[in-house]
């Protein structure tokens, strides 16, 4: 399989004639002007690459961040506008084209004046359920609804690949119920002002919403989501595949977790014949289910309303968008300003990267994704892209056979699982059916009611049959990437744009941009994560146990380096969070400048920019990651995201890696400086 291998060289002149232009940086595709000469590579190698571009770039006012891939983002977002603005242009009522189902649902959610005159009206369906509920049993049956629409729930549930039997699905439970972004922030004294705005922001929906006792209700649901969060594990505890597979029936769920109704939670769901589902979190099922049970009726319905309320704001008016910006993005992430409408708008249809909130859910983003790589997806991006991805694995293959410290048992699992790996590129190869979901140009909430409706339906409707191996997770116009549960390794058509790949920059840069992002992904197969999983996706321990103990010392070395480093005074990365995507930067970048040093075939790279081939590579992989956050948002990120913030995501890997050392002459005076000895090498 890896026999035989195209060199990027090679594939940049077969391509050179269909791509006009040159790299966005020339000659090479690198950022000259963003470099700080005034701090030496060793010392902090972040800033040495991006230092100038940090000094004069500003935080827009409504964003948490600026990153190059938020540049890359924006990009996206401009070419999606002028996609949707055209599908709006005369669009009818209610269209039955896919170009005008998009267009319609962006000139609804355009529409102030009718969302204005309309307020509450569009959400009083999901309140007036709530409201006339009599029962916990009604109460539960409104969550396992709220999985296909607007509201919230002590539970969530997710269908995808059974993890011991892959060719089938699964239905998945877990914890839920919480507005802020982790339950460190209610146990957590630092987190106090969250928490007052967590309780004003519900009060004030409340109001809005004219429910009564609003601030007295408000209290009790932060009291709620107070006690949901001590219960629940934390994200470093998900992170244990393991131990989060359980599988139970809906009768013997019933009897561990007494307090909720199951039954009714699975019907509400559509979920209601399922024999069989898999419960997450263990230990903080009977814990969640007993504090629904011993929560008051008039306390559980307020939360329930404002659930609905915070995930309906941003459809409904003014007030409501307004009151849902000033904490989610203004207080929890910093944000100065709301966006322009158009940008909100465009989110609302095509879901964005879908980072969190009301608008990943209820949008046509497939339907989008399928107008966006029409127009902006060209063969020789996917031609070029197969290419490095040929070459990583390839490359990853040869570091799995030569590794000092894993025995031939394990590594013929390893070898035997990479070589299952299928990488899929740019967009689905099955479009998504939306011909039954009617969007009309004046309903934006039964839009997004309708939207999310299908969403859950196309996931329920399947979940009796086999798994279907071409699906992805994640849609062509998200700028990211992912290594699934189906054994595939997925790069949207977004990412794929310079400068993560550049098919006319130098191959150094390609290698250090997409490359490491390539290995990246590949490598969250054998992670702390990925490894309990084997070569067919079943949950299944195929380490020996020399070798776990031997993975566990080496990564255990690299976790010690990250809890050191601090993003915001008084807040250190948490490795046992962070360990899979550190483990993966790492393994990305090494495996990367592998395939880049097997491109040349022995030829020396050429000097450019003044630069040889490793320190263009280097300097690609630190350009990459450039970008700055407001407090708030690296906060929020440090405490609840499972990857560490950029500037570690270069400098803890690059003083890991032996040939970072020789390219920039690296010496023991400088801060980065890792002795040999101490170095994390595990891929």
């Amino acid at each position: 399989m890896y026999g035989r291998t195209i060199t990027l060289f090679a594939s940049a002149l077969l391509f050179s004639a269909l791509v006009a232009g040159g790299p966005l940086y020339p000659p090479a595709g690198l950022d000259l002007s963003a470099v700080d000469t005034t701090t030496r590579p060793g010392d902090d190698f972040f800033q040495h690459s991006n230092g100038a571009w940090l000094d004069h770039i500003a935080i827009p006012a409504d964003k948490p961040f600026i990153t190059e891939a938020q540049r890359v983002r924006d990009l996206t977002e401009a070419q999606l506008h002028e996609i949707i603005d055209a599908a709006a242009a005369g669009v009818a009522h209610q269209p039955m084209t896919l170009e005008g189902k998009v267009g319609a649902f962006y000139k609804a959610f355009m529409n102030d004046p009718r969302r204005e005159a309309l307020g509450l009206r569009p959400i009083e369906p999901e309140l007036g359920a709530v409201r006339g509920s009599k029962t916990r049993t009604q109460l539960a049956a409104i969550m396992g609804k709220s999985m296909a629409g607007f509201g919230g729930s002590l539970f969530a549930i997710n269908i995808d690949a059974d993890l011991k039997n892959t060719a089938r699905y699964a239905v998945y439970l877990s914890q839920s119920g919480l507005s802020l972004p982790d339950r460190d922030y209610y146990l957590n004294p630092e987190f106090a002002k969250e928490k007052a705005a967590l309780r004003d922001y519900a009060a004030r929906l409340l109001t809005l919403a004219h429910w009564p006792a609003p601030q007295a209700n408000a209290n009790a649901i932060l009291s709620l989501e107070s006690r949901i969060a001590a219960a629940s594990w934390t994200k470093a505890q998900q992170r244990d595949l393991p131990k989060t597979y359980n599988p139970y029936t809906p009768g013997d769920l019933q009897a561990f977790a007494p307090g909720f109704a199951w039954a009714e939670f699975l019907k509400g769901a559509g979920l209601g014949g399922k024999q069989r589902v898999i419960v997450s979190e263990l230990s903080a099922f009977p814990q969640l289910a007993q504090i629904f049970a011993d929560t008051s009726l008039d306390t559980l319905r307020a939360w329930a309303a404002y659930m609905t309320l915070d995930t309906a704001a941003p459809y409904l008016d003014r007030t409501f968008a307004d009151a849902r910006f000033a904490f989610r993005d203004q207080m929890l992430l910093g944000i100065k300003q709301r966006p322009e409408r158009w940008k909100e708008g465009v989110k609302a249809v095509s879901g964005g990267d879908c980072l969190g909130g009301g608008e990943c859910f209820g949008t046509l983003n497939w339907a989008v994704g399928q107008l966006y790589t029409a127009r902006n997806f060209p063969a020789a991006t996917k031609a070029g892209i197969q290419v490095l991805v040929a070459e990583l694995m390839a490359a990853y293959h040869r570091r799995i056979e030569h590794l000092d410290w894993m025995g031939p048992e394990t590594r013929a699992e390893a070898l035997r699982k990479l070589d299952t790996y299928v990488v899929k590129v740019g967009y689905p190869d099955k479009p998504r059916d939306y011909s039954a979901v009617v969007v009309r140009d004046d309903d934006v909430v039964g839009n997004v009611r309708r939207a999310a409706a299908a969403d859950w339906q196309f996931l329920v409707g399947r979940s009796d049959g086999s798994v279907d191996t071409s699906d992805w997770a994640m849609t062509p116009q998200t700028m990211d990437a992912y290594n699934g549960s189906l054994r595939d390794i997925v790069f949207p058509a977004a990412i794929l744009q310079a400068p993560y790949f550049d098919i006319n920059a130098d191959p150094a840069v390609n290698y250090g941009g997409i490359g490491a992002i390539i290995g990246h992904e590949l490598t969250h197969g054998f992670d702390d994560q990925g490894r309990t999983l084997d070569a067919s996706g079943a949950l299944r321990d195929w380490w020996t146990a020399a070798d776990a103990a031997a993975f566990k010392e080496r990564s255990g070395k690299l976790g010690a380096q990250y809890a050191t480093y601090e993003p915001v005074a008084g807040l250190h990365i948490k490795p046992d969070l962070t360990m899979g995507e550190n483990l993966a930067d790492l393994g990305g970048v090494a495996i990367a400048l592998d395939a880049y040093h097997a491109s040349l075939h022995g030829v020396a790279a050429p000097v450019i920019d003044g630069l040889t081939g490793d320190q263009r590579f280097f300097r690609a992989y630190a350009q990459s990651w450039r970008g700055k956050g407001r407090d708030d948002y690296i906060r929020q990120l440090t405490t609840s995201d499972p990857h560490s913030y950029r500037k570690y995501r270069v400098n803890g890997v690059v003083r890991n890696i032996d040939a970072w050392y020789e390219a920039f002459n690296v010496q023991p005076s400088d801060k980065l400086y890792v002795e040999p000895e101490k170095r994390a090498r595990i891929w």
